[in-house]
């Protein structure tokens, strides 16, 4: 099982592009054993402390395997989308770890 987090930064404006582009991916998570486990967009007042930019989403995730995700980022029904993400997203930092 491997576990992700991923800070999501949105372009300024582009909001409801970005909505479009995770409705239409998301439900693909279940064919590669991916899990959502929680999807947060946390307001300023939530951060206690921060040196840079501020997500505008956070979600952390699961696959059974890498090769699971490796998978869900090659679907072609995912991959249909992507001018969505180019278009909204600015950038993303993707943090990979195991439970312990």
């Amino acid at each position: 099982m491997i576990y992700l987090t991923m800070f999501i930064f949105i372009k300024e404006g582009k909001e409801t592009v970005f909505h479009q582009f995770e409705d239409s991916v998301l439900p693909i998570l279940d064919d590669y054993k991916g899990k959502l486990i929680y999807r947060l967009r946390p307001n300023n007042e939530a951060y206690i402390s921060f040196e840079e930019e501020l997500p505008y989403e956070i979600h952390f995730l699961s696959f059974e395997s890498e090769q699971d995700f490796i998978n869900f980022a090659k679907d072609e029904r995912r991959t249909l989308f992507l001018e969505l993400k180019e278009d909204s997203i600015k950038s993303t930092f993707l943090v990979k770890g195991i439970k312990i």
